[in-house]
C-alpha cells in the first residue's frame, strides 16, 4: 500500500485531479474539493510528496477561479434565470446571501467560502447584486487562501499524529475535514438564527 501512495503522490497528475475537483465544487457542491485538498496534504506529509506549499497554491488557485466563474455567472444571468434558482428555498438563500453581503462583505466572502451550498449562493449573489470586481476579487483570493490553507493544515496534523499508518492517516485526516465542516456550518447556522434581522 505504501508503494502506492508513494506512486500516486509521485505523479504529476494529483495536483491535477486535485484542481478539476476544487474548481468542480465552486459550482456541484457534491464534488469533494475539500476532501481533495485535506487527503493530497496528509498524503504529502505521509511520503514527502506532492510539496505542501504546491497543494496549498493550486487548490486556492482553483478554489479561486471557481469562485470567480460563479460570481461572474451570476453578473451575467442573474439570479432567476434558471427554474432552479427561482426555487423558495434558493431564492431564500439568495436573499439570505443579498442580506448579508450588504452588511459586511469581507465577513460573508470570507465564511461562505468554508460553507459549500453559502459559498455557491454567495459567489452569484455578489455578482448579481453588483458587487464590484476590484472589491470582490481580492476578497475571494484571499478567501480562496485561507481555506486552501486550512485543508491543508488539517491533513498535514492527523498524517503528522499518524506517521506510522499512511492510509489510516488519510482516511482520518478525511474524517476530521467532513466533521470540522459539519461543525462549522451548523455553529454559523445557529448565530446566524440568532442574530436579528437574519
Amino acid at each position: 500500500m505504501s508503494d502506492v501512495l508513494s506512486t500516486i503522490a509521485a505523479s504529476p497528475w494529483a495536483l491535477v485531479a486535485m484542481f478539476g475537483l476544487v474548481l468542480g465544487d465552486a459550482f456541484l457542491v457534491v464534488i469533494p474539493g475539500e476532501t481533495a485538498v485535506t487527503a493530497l496534504a496528509a498524503l504529502s506529509v505521509v511520503t514527502g510528496e506532492p510539496g505542501l506549499l504546491g497543494i496549498i497554491a493550486v487548490a486556492a488557485l482553483a478554489a479561486f477561479l471557481g469562485d470567480t466563474v460563479c460570481y461572474l455567472v451570476g453578473r451575467r444571468v442573474g439570479l432567476e434565470r434558471w427554474a432552479w434558482m427561482r426555487r423558495p428555498r434558493i431564492a431564500g438563500a439568495f436573499s439570505w446571501a443579498r442580506a448579508r453581503l450588504a452588511r459586511s462583505t469581507a465577513a460573508i466572502v470570507f465564511t461562505a467560502r468554508f460553507i459549500p451550498f453559502a459559498r455557491l449562493a454567495v459567489n452569484l449573489t455578489a455578482g448579481a447584486s453588483g458587487v464590484t470586481a476590484p472589491r470582490y476579487l481580492p476578497l475571494a483570493a484571499l478567501a480562496a487562501l485561507g481555506w486552501a490553507c486550512y485543508q491543508a493544515l488539517v491533513g498535514t496534523v492527523v498524517a503528522t499524529l499518524l506517521p506510522d499508518a499512511p492510509v489510516l492517516a488519510i482516511l482520518a485526516s478525511i474524517a476530521v475535514a467532513l466533521l470540522l465542516g459539519v461543525a462549522l456550518d451548523a455553529a454559523l447556522a445557529a448565530r446566524w438564527r440568532r442574530t436579528p434581522g437574519a
